[in-house]
């Protein structure tokens, strides 16, 4: 296990701490755990948030961030971080983001799709065109979930109204226009689906399954196993979930969001929702992974090098909880998926 003084040799206190309870299944109790802990209330990656935090609990962008998200979106992402880094409702930042998010919760709890930003500012989604998109209650819900706030009340009523738009096949759409679903653009479209949608459909299953009853349960793996049917794998995107969460990567996009088809993702759902190896998409993703890991046990990240630790430990955990035999059901075939088909010809 080379990865070991590599990844404990990191600056992050946060992570040191991770691959301790994670990897190495030291428990709450043990004298480095606890030493860490204390020195993750120093973590650079920690301040550099905490210092965007406004006083009603809402995040701001940082200088140079070069995007234009809302305050629900931008706070979301914020309490995604932090839940990564192992913070949760014990943490007086996290509580009074999730609170913020919370008041701004819709009646059916849902929330608003242009309204202090749950998808972007502005109108530009809700034009006309869209009169629900999931992604609106998806990606609050998921900043909720990743700060452990999945089973609070306000946030089981968000997962109802989430389950209630999935589409009969199991995917999400791109939304509705009135009673109307609205195709999705060709690189995002959902494998086997008509009107399903990978961006949407990823959020929705992410938020799935960091929930302890609802990870398993058919919606989750009905999602799960459209995704696994995308059956695309580039080098260069392995680990950008990885890389957005920790704030390496900017944290663009609306339908955009979850443009890359990121392998290392896809294996941290496959285990939350309990994906067998024996279908052979998740032994392929599997393989594709393995065959990429550097000689010391790590695996690089191309854009930011510096990111290389974190999804080594991002894989490695993957990996170790990956079954091969579950209760896990698939019901696609495997056929290439082409984001636009070529149409045959009349003549």
């Amino acid at each position: 296990m080379t990865w070991v003084p590599l990844l404990l040799a990191d600056p992050s206190a946060s992570l040191r701490l991770l691959v301790l309870r994670d990897l190495l299944n030291r428990p709450e109790d043990d004298g480095e755990v606890r030493e860490l802990k204390k020195l993750q209330e120093e973590d650079p990656l920690i301040l550099k948030l905490l210092a965007l935090q406004n006083e009603d609990g809402s995040w701001r962008e940082g200088e140079g961030s070069g995007a234009i998200l809302g305050e629900i979106r931008l706070t979301a992402q914020a309490l995604m971080s932090l839940g990564y880094f192992g913070l949760g409702p014990e943490h007086s930042a996290v509580k009074r983001g999730a609170e913020f998010i919370f008041a701004q919760q819709q009646n059916d709890g849902s929330w608003p799709l242009v309204a202090k930003g749950a998808l972007l500012d502005g109108a530009r989604f809700s034009d006309i065109k869209y009169h629900m998109i999931p992604l609106q209650t998806a990606l609050p819900l998921l900043g909720l979930a990743w700060a452990n706030y999945a089973t609070d009340p306000r946030a089981e009523q968000a997962y109802d109204w989430l389950l209630e738009e999935q589409l009969p096949h199991g995917g999400w759409p791109s939304g509705r226009h009135r009673d109307k679903y609205v195709f999705a653009a060709g690189y995002r479209r959902l494998a086997h689906s008509k009107f399903g949608c990978r961006t949407n459909t990823t959020a929705a299953v992410s938020a799935l399954a960091l929930h302890p009853k609802r990870r398993t349960n058919q919606a989750a793996r009905r999602g799960l196993d459209l995704l696994l049917a995308h059956e695309h794998r580039q080098a260069h995107t392995l680990g950008f979930e990885v890389a957005r969460v920790i704030g390496a990567e900017r944290p663009r996009g609306g339908f955009t969001y979850f443009k890359r088809y990121d392998v290392a993702q896809i294996l941290d759902l496959s285990w939350r929702i309990g994906a067998s190896l024996e279908d052979g998409r998740l032994a392929d993703n599997v393989k594709f992974v393995k065959e990429l890991q550097g000689p010391h046990g790590l695996w690089t990240y191309q854009r930011y090098p510096e990111v290389s630790r974190w999804v080594t430990f991002d894989l490695l955990r993957s990996l170790s909880r990956l079954d091969e035999e579950t209760d896990w059901f698939s019901m696609e075939p495997r056929t290439p998926f082409q984001p636009y088909p070529k149409k045959p010809r009349r003549f």
